[in-house]
Protein backbone atom coordinates (compact mmCIF):
# COMPACT_ATOMS: atom_id res chain seq x y z
CA UNK A 1 0.00 0.00 0.00
CA UNK A 2 1.24 3.49 -0.90
CA UNK A 3 1.63 6.01 1.95
CA UNK A 4 -0.89 8.31 0.27
CA UNK A 5 -3.51 5.66 -0.41
CA UNK A 6 -7.08 6.82 0.38
CA UNK A 7 -7.78 3.56 2.23
CA UNK A 8 -6.50 4.87 5.61
CA UNK A 9 -8.94 7.79 5.34
CA UNK A 10 -11.84 5.34 5.10
CA UNK A 11 -10.48 3.03 7.80
CA UNK A 12 -9.71 5.78 10.33
CA UNK A 13 -13.09 7.44 9.77
CA UNK A 14 -14.92 4.14 10.29
CA UNK A 15 -12.96 3.33 13.47
CA UNK A 16 -13.57 6.84 14.84
CA UNK A 17 -17.28 6.52 14.05
CA UNK A 18 -17.50 3.08 15.69
CA UNK A 19 -15.70 4.37 18.80
CA UNK A 20 -18.09 7.32 18.96
CA UNK A 21 -21.08 5.02 18.56
CA UNK A 22 -19.89 2.94 21.53
CA UNK A 23 -19.37 6.07 23.65
CA UNK A 24 -22.84 7.34 22.73
CA UNK A 25 -24.46 4.15 24.03
CA UNK A 26 -22.60 4.43 27.33
CA UNK A 27 -22.64 8.19 27.83
CA UNK A 28 -25.35 10.75 28.57
CA UNK A 29 -27.78 11.79 25.81
CA UNK A 30 -26.77 14.48 23.35
CA UNK A 31 -28.20 17.98 23.74
CA UNK A 32 -31.04 18.89 21.40
CA UNK A 33 -30.02 19.72 17.85
CA UNK A 34 -29.75 23.43 17.04
CA UNK A 35 -30.57 25.34 13.87
CA UNK A 36 -27.23 24.32 12.30
CA UNK A 37 -27.50 20.59 12.96
CA UNK A 38 -25.54 19.65 9.84
CA UNK A 39 -22.67 21.91 10.92
CA UNK A 40 -22.57 20.10 14.28
CA UNK A 41 -22.24 16.86 12.36
CA UNK A 42 -19.57 18.25 10.04
CA UNK A 43 -17.10 19.64 12.59
CA UNK A 44 -15.89 16.34 14.03
CA UNK A 45 -15.06 14.94 10.60
CA UNK A 46 -13.08 18.08 9.77
CA UNK A 47 -10.97 17.64 12.91
CA UNK A 48 -10.49 13.97 12.06
CA UNK A 49 -9.36 14.93 8.56
CA UNK A 50 -6.78 17.35 10.00
CA UNK A 51 -5.52 14.41 12.11
CA UNK A 52 -5.17 12.31 8.95
CA UNK A 53 -3.40 15.18 7.16
CA UNK A 54 -0.77 15.37 9.90
CA UNK A 55 -0.49 11.60 10.20
CA UNK A 56 0.49 11.52 6.52
CA UNK A 57 2.96 14.37 7.02
CA UNK A 58 4.61 12.39 9.83
CA UNK A 59 5.27 9.48 7.46
CA UNK A 60 7.42 11.69 5.26
CA UNK A 61 8.82 13.84 8.07
CA UNK A 62 10.58 10.94 9.83
CA UNK A 63 12.21 10.04 6.51
CA UNK A 64 13.20 13.48 5.24
CA UNK A 65 13.30 15.71 8.33
CA UNK A 66 11.13 18.24 6.45
CA UNK A 67 7.66 19.21 7.69
CA UNK A 68 5.75 19.95 4.51
CA UNK A 69 2.39 19.17 2.91
CA UNK A 70 2.05 15.56 1.70
CA UNK A 71 2.70 14.72 -1.97
CA UNK A 72 -1.01 14.04 -2.39
CA UNK A 73 -3.90 16.31 -3.31
CA UNK A 74 -6.23 14.35 -1.01
CA UNK A 75 -4.08 14.47 2.12
CA UNK A 76 -3.16 18.11 1.51
CA UNK A 77 -6.82 19.12 1.28
CA UNK A 78 -7.79 17.09 4.34
CA UNK A 79 -5.80 19.61 6.36
CA UNK A 80 -5.89 22.85 4.40
CA UNK A 81 -9.48 22.66 3.23
CA UNK A 82 -10.50 21.32 6.63
CA UNK A 83 -9.17 24.43 8.40
CA UNK A 84 -10.66 26.71 5.72
CA UNK A 85 -14.08 25.20 6.41
CA UNK A 86 -13.50 25.69 10.16
CA UNK A 87 -13.07 29.40 9.41
CA UNK A 88 -16.29 29.32 7.39
CA UNK A 89 -18.11 27.74 10.34
CA UNK A 90 -16.91 30.56 12.60
CA UNK A 91 -18.03 33.15 10.05
CA UNK A 92 -21.44 31.49 9.76
CA UNK A 93 -22.17 31.09 13.47
CA UNK A 94 -21.06 34.52 14.60
CA UNK A 95 -22.32 36.56 11.67
CA UNK A 96 -25.66 34.83 12.24
CA UNK A 97 -25.59 36.34 15.76
CA UNK A 98 -24.95 39.76 14.22
CA UNK A 99 -27.91 39.35 11.85
CA UNK A 100 -30.12 38.09 14.68
CA UNK A 101 -29.22 41.21 16.68
CA UNK A 102 -31.94 43.08 14.76
CA UNK A 103 -34.45 41.45 17.12
CA UNK A 104 -32.20 39.91 19.78
CA UNK A 105 -29.34 42.25 20.78
CA UNK A 106 -25.95 40.67 21.35
CA UNK A 107 -24.75 40.41 24.93
CA UNK A 108 -21.15 41.34 24.13
CA UNK A 109 -19.85 40.60 27.63
CA UNK A 110 -21.40 37.13 27.57
CA UNK A 111 -20.09 36.52 24.04
CA UNK A 112 -16.47 37.24 24.94
CA UNK A 113 -16.61 35.49 28.30
CA UNK A 114 -18.09 32.50 26.50
CA UNK A 115 -15.37 32.51 23.84
CA UNK A 116 -12.63 32.74 26.47
CA UNK A 117 -14.08 29.87 28.49
CA UNK A 118 -14.65 27.86 25.33
CA UNK A 119 -11.10 28.12 24.03
CA UNK A 120 -8.73 28.92 26.89
CA UNK A 121 -9.03 26.04 29.42
CA UNK A 122 -8.27 23.23 26.99
CA UNK A 123 -5.68 25.35 25.19
CA UNK A 124 -3.80 26.08 28.42
CA UNK A 125 -4.02 22.40 29.39
CA UNK A 126 -2.52 21.54 25.99
CA UNK A 127 0.33 24.01 26.51
CA UNK A 128 0.97 22.43 29.93
CA UNK A 129 1.33 19.05 28.18
CA UNK A 130 3.64 20.65 25.60
CA UNK A 131 5.85 21.97 28.42
CA UNK A 132 5.98 18.52 30.04
CA UNK A 133 7.01 16.93 26.75
CA UNK A 134 9.57 19.65 26.11
CA UNK A 135 11.18 19.11 29.51
CA UNK A 136 11.10 15.34 29.07
CA UNK A 137 12.75 15.65 25.65
CA UNK A 138 15.30 18.01 27.26
CA UNK A 139 16.04 15.43 29.99
CA UNK A 140 14.66 17.90 32.54
CA UNK A 141 17.60 20.23 31.98
CA UNK A 142 17.33 23.97 31.32
CA UNK A 143 18.98 24.95 28.04
CA UNK A 144 18.05 28.64 28.21
CA UNK A 145 17.69 31.23 30.99
CA UNK A 146 14.51 31.02 33.06
CA UNK A 147 13.47 34.49 31.85
CA UNK A 148 13.76 33.38 28.22
CA UNK A 149 11.87 30.16 28.96
CA UNK A 150 9.08 32.17 30.61
CA UNK A 151 9.00 34.69 27.75
CA UNK A 152 8.72 32.03 25.06
CA UNK A 153 6.05 30.16 27.01
CA UNK A 154 4.10 33.41 27.47
CA UNK A 155 4.07 33.92 23.69
CA UNK A 156 2.46 30.50 23.30
CA UNK A 157 -0.14 31.45 25.93
CA UNK A 158 -1.34 34.32 23.72
CA UNK A 159 -2.83 31.64 21.42
CA UNK A 160 0.40 32.19 19.42
CA UNK A 161 -0.67 35.68 18.34
CA UNK A 162 2.85 36.70 19.41
CA UNK A 163 4.40 33.61 17.85
CA UNK A 164 5.21 30.02 18.77
CA UNK A 165 8.96 29.99 19.40
CA UNK A 166 10.99 26.96 20.40
CA UNK A 167 10.83 26.37 24.14
CA UNK A 168 13.99 25.48 26.07
CA UNK A 169 15.78 25.47 22.70
CA UNK A 170 13.97 22.30 21.65
CA UNK A 171 14.06 22.55 17.89
CA UNK A 172 10.66 22.19 16.31
CA UNK A 173 8.61 22.69 19.48
CA UNK A 174 5.64 23.53 17.28
CA UNK A 175 5.62 19.98 15.91
CA UNK A 176 4.35 18.74 19.27
CA UNK A 177 0.97 20.21 18.36
CA UNK A 178 1.48 19.54 14.64
CA UNK A 179 1.48 23.32 14.23
CA UNK A 180 -2.32 23.60 14.51
CA UNK A 181 -2.18 26.67 16.76
CA UNK A 182 -1.54 28.92 13.72
CA UNK A 183 -5.30 29.10 13.09
CA UNK A 184 -6.26 30.34 16.56
CA UNK A 185 -5.12 33.97 16.08
CA UNK A 186 -7.38 34.19 13.02
CA UNK A 187 -10.30 32.99 15.14
CA UNK A 188 -9.59 35.56 17.87
CA UNK A 189 -9.14 38.42 15.41
CA UNK A 190 -12.52 37.57 13.89
CA UNK A 191 -14.23 37.48 17.29
CA UNK A 192 -12.72 40.84 18.20
CA UNK A 193 -13.71 42.34 14.84
CA UNK A 194 -17.39 41.46 15.39
CA UNK A 195 -18.45 44.83 16.91
CA UNK A 196 -17.18 46.68 13.82
CA UNK A 197 -18.78 44.05 11.57
CA UNK A 198 -22.03 44.54 13.49
CA UNK A 199 -21.84 48.29 13.03
CA UNK A 200 -21.29 47.88 9.28
CA UNK A 201 -24.31 45.55 9.18
CA UNK A 202 -26.49 48.24 10.77
CA UNK A 203 -26.47 46.75 14.27
CA UNK A 204 -25.53 48.49 17.48
CA UNK A 205 -22.48 47.76 19.59
CA UNK A 206 -21.34 49.50 22.81
CA UNK A 207 -18.43 51.90 22.44
CA UNK A 208 -15.99 49.88 24.62
CA UNK A 209 -16.52 46.89 22.32
CA UNK A 210 -16.05 49.09 19.24
CA UNK A 211 -12.81 50.54 20.62
CA UNK A 212 -11.53 47.02 21.36
CA UNK A 213 -12.58 45.95 17.87
CA UNK A 214 -10.78 48.83 16.15
CA UNK A 215 -7.61 48.19 18.14
CA UNK A 216 -7.84 44.52 17.17
CA UNK A 217 -8.20 45.38 13.49
CA UNK A 218 -5.13 47.60 13.66
CA UNK A 219 -3.28 44.73 15.30
CA UNK A 220 -4.47 42.43 12.52
CA UNK A 221 -3.02 44.75 9.87
CA UNK A 222 0.32 44.76 11.67
CA UNK A 223 0.15 40.99 12.07
CA UNK A 224 -0.15 40.67 8.26
CA UNK A 225 -2.70 37.85 7.82
CA UNK A 226 -3.06 35.71 4.72
CA UNK A 227 -5.93 37.24 2.74
CA UNK A 228 -7.40 33.91 1.61
CA UNK A 229 -7.83 32.80 5.23
CA UNK A 230 -9.87 35.95 5.85
CA UNK A 231 -11.89 35.21 2.72
CA UNK A 232 -12.87 31.87 4.27
CA UNK A 233 -14.63 33.75 7.08
CA UNK A 234 -16.39 35.72 4.37
CA UNK A 235 -17.69 32.46 2.88
CA UNK A 236 -19.24 31.63 6.24
CA UNK A 237 -20.80 35.09 6.48
CA UNK A 238 -22.33 34.62 3.04
CA UNK A 239 -23.79 31.33 4.24
CA UNK A 240 -25.33 33.12 7.26
CA UNK A 241 -27.23 35.37 4.82
CA UNK A 242 -28.29 32.61 2.42
CA UNK A 243 -29.63 30.21 5.07
CA UNK A 244 -32.23 32.82 6.01
CA UNK A 245 -33.90 32.34 2.64
CA UNK A 246 -36.52 29.59 2.71
CA UNK A 247 -36.14 28.84 -1.00
CA UNK A 248 -32.40 28.29 -0.53
CA UNK A 249 -32.97 26.01 2.48
CA UNK A 250 -35.48 23.97 0.48
CA UNK A 251 -32.90 23.60 -2.30
CA UNK A 252 -30.24 22.47 0.17
CA UNK A 253 -32.51 19.77 1.56
CA UNK A 254 -33.23 18.27 -1.86
CA UNK A 255 -31.91 14.72 -2.17
CA UNK A 256 -29.74 15.60 -5.20
CA UNK A 257 -27.89 18.34 -3.28
CA UNK A 258 -25.76 15.72 -1.52
CA UNK A 259 -24.45 14.66 -4.94
CA UNK A 260 -23.64 18.29 -5.74
CA UNK A 261 -21.72 18.72 -2.47
CA UNK A 262 -19.71 15.54 -3.03
CA UNK A 263 -19.03 16.63 -6.61
CA UNK A 264 -17.81 20.06 -5.51
CA UNK A 265 -15.48 18.57 -2.89
CA UNK A 266 -14.17 16.00 -5.38
CA UNK A 267 -13.49 18.80 -7.87
CA UNK A 268 -11.51 20.73 -5.25
CA UNK A 269 -9.32 17.69 -4.53
CA UNK A 270 -8.80 16.67 -8.16
CA UNK A 271 -8.33 20.09 -9.74
CA UNK A 272 -6.25 21.94 -7.14
CA UNK A 273 -3.01 20.83 -5.44
CA UNK A 274 -3.90 22.89 -2.36
CA UNK A 275 -6.72 24.97 -0.91
CA UNK A 276 -4.93 28.31 -1.16
CA UNK A 277 -6.27 29.53 -4.49
CA UNK A 278 -9.36 31.71 -5.02
CA UNK A 279 -10.99 29.07 -7.22
CA UNK A 280 -10.50 26.26 -4.70
CA UNK A 281 -11.80 28.48 -1.89
CA UNK A 282 -14.86 29.43 -3.95
CA UNK A 283 -15.76 25.78 -4.61
CA UNK A 284 -15.27 24.97 -0.92
CA UNK A 285 -17.53 27.87 0.02
CA UNK A 286 -20.21 26.65 -2.41
CA UNK A 287 -20.15 23.19 -0.81
CA UNK A 288 -20.19 24.74 2.64
CA UNK A 289 -23.21 26.98 2.09
CA UNK A 290 -25.20 23.97 0.88
CA UNK A 291 -24.30 22.05 4.05
CA UNK A 292 -25.08 25.09 6.20
CA UNK A 293 -28.47 25.30 4.51
CA UNK A 294 -29.32 21.77 5.59
CA UNK A 295 -27.65 19.33 3.18
CA UNK A 296 -26.72 16.38 5.39
CA UNK A 297 -24.60 14.56 2.73
CA UNK A 298 -26.85 11.51 2.37
CA UNK A 299 -27.97 11.86 6.00
CA UNK A 300 -24.49 11.35 7.49
CA UNK A 301 -24.21 14.76 9.14
CA UNK A 302 -27.51 14.43 11.01
CA UNK A 303 -26.66 11.11 12.64
CA UNK A 304 -26.33 11.35 16.46
CA UNK A 305 -22.91 9.70 16.33
CA UNK A 306 -21.68 12.35 13.89
CA UNK A 307 -22.98 15.05 16.21
CA UNK A 308 -21.20 13.45 19.18
CA UNK A 309 -17.95 13.43 17.22
CA UNK A 310 -18.62 17.11 16.55
CA UNK A 311 -18.72 17.78 20.29
CA UNK A 312 -15.08 16.64 20.48
CA UNK A 313 -13.88 18.82 17.60
CA UNK A 314 -11.71 21.24 19.57
CA UNK A 315 -10.12 18.47 21.62
CA UNK A 316 -9.30 16.41 18.53
CA UNK A 317 -7.91 19.49 16.81
CA UNK A 318 -5.61 20.46 19.68
CA UNK A 319 -4.57 17.05 21.02
CA UNK A 320 -4.00 14.90 17.94
CA UNK A 321 -0.58 16.45 17.33
CA UNK A 322 0.60 15.46 20.79
CA UNK A 323 -0.54 11.88 20.23
CA UNK A 324 1.20 11.66 16.86
CA UNK A 325 4.37 13.06 18.43
CA UNK A 326 4.23 10.46 21.19
CA UNK A 327 3.57 7.66 18.70
CA UNK A 328 6.28 8.48 16.18
CA UNK A 329 8.88 10.54 18.03
CA UNK A 330 8.93 9.20 21.57
CA UNK A 331 7.27 5.80 21.86
CA UNK A 332 8.92 4.78 18.62
CA UNK A 333 12.36 6.34 18.31
CA UNK A 334 12.78 8.29 15.06
CA UNK A 335 14.84 5.49 13.55
CA UNK A 336 12.14 2.98 14.40
CA UNK A 337 9.41 5.15 12.90
CA UNK A 338 11.54 5.64 9.79
CA UNK A 339 11.72 1.88 9.25
CA UNK A 340 7.95 1.38 9.36
CA UNK A 341 6.33 0.38 6.10
CA UNK A 342 3.37 2.40 4.89
CA UNK A 343 1.06 -0.36 6.12
CA UNK A 344 2.69 -0.38 9.58
CA UNK A 345 2.60 3.42 9.76
CA UNK A 346 -1.10 3.60 9.01
CA UNK A 347 -1.71 0.59 11.26
CA UNK A 348 -0.21 2.64 14.09
CA UNK A 349 -2.46 5.58 13.21
CA UNK A 350 -5.48 3.29 13.07
CA UNK A 351 -4.65 1.88 16.52
CA UNK A 352 -4.22 5.44 17.80
CA UNK A 353 -7.66 6.53 16.54
CA UNK A 354 -9.88 5.02 19.29
CA UNK A 355 -7.40 6.22 21.92
CA UNK A 356 -7.65 9.74 20.51
CA UNK A 357 -11.46 9.68 20.38
CA UNK A 358 -11.83 8.34 23.94
CA UNK A 359 -9.25 10.80 25.31
CA UNK A 360 -10.95 13.70 23.54
CA UNK A 361 -14.34 12.68 24.85
CA UNK A 362 -12.76 12.76 28.31
CA UNK A 363 -11.25 16.22 27.83
CA UNK A 364 -14.54 17.51 26.42
CA UNK A 365 -16.51 16.24 29.41
CA UNK A 366 -13.92 17.16 32.07
CA UNK A 367 -12.44 20.42 30.73
CA UNK A 368 -14.42 21.95 27.88
CA UNK A 369 -17.99 21.34 29.01
CA UNK A 370 -17.56 22.42 32.67
CA UNK A 371 -15.81 25.61 31.54
CA UNK A 372 -18.58 26.46 29.05
CA UNK A 373 -21.20 26.00 31.78
CA UNK A 374 -19.50 28.73 33.82
CA UNK A 375 -20.03 31.41 31.15
CA UNK A 376 -23.33 32.60 32.62
CA UNK A 377 -22.21 32.79 36.27
CA UNK A 378 -18.91 34.46 35.34
CA UNK A 379 -20.71 37.04 33.19
CA UNK A 380 -23.06 37.80 36.06
CA UNK A 381 -20.12 38.14 38.46
CA UNK A 382 -18.35 40.57 36.11
CA UNK A 383 -21.49 42.67 35.81
CA UNK A 384 -21.93 42.69 39.59
CA UNK A 385 -18.35 43.86 40.12
CA UNK A 386 -18.75 46.55 37.46
CA UNK A 387 -21.98 47.77 39.05
CA UNK A 388 -20.37 47.93 42.49
CA UNK A 389 -17.37 49.79 41.11
CA UNK A 390 -19.68 52.29 39.38
CA UNK A 391 -21.62 52.74 42.61
CA UNK A 392 -18.47 53.46 44.60
CA UNK A 393 -17.37 55.93 41.91
CA UNK A 394 -20.67 57.83 42.18
CA UNK A 395 -20.41 57.96 45.98
CA UNK A 396 -16.85 59.24 45.77
CA UNK A 397 -17.83 62.20 43.57
CA UNK A 398 -18.31 65.53 45.44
Amino acid sequence: MDATSPLPVIAVTLVAYATCAAIRRLGPPLPSANRFETIDGLRGYLALFVFLHHACIWYFYVRTGQWRVPPSHLYTHLGQSGVAVFFMITGLLFYAKVLDAATRPIDWTRLYVGRLLRLAPLYFATIALVLLLVMHASHWTLHEPVAKLASNTARWLTFTVLGSPDINRLSGTGLLTAGVTWSLPYEWFFYLALPVIALLAGRRAPWPALVLSLVSLLGLLKWQPVLLHLCAFGGGMAAAVLVRQQAFVALCRHRLTSCVVVGLLAAVVVLFPNAYTPSAMLLLACAFVLIAGGCAVFGLLRLPTSRLLGEMTYSIYLLHGLMLFLAFQMLRAPDGARQLSAVAHWGTVLALTPVLVVACYGTFRCIEQPAMQKAGPLTAAIRSLAARAAGRDRLARP
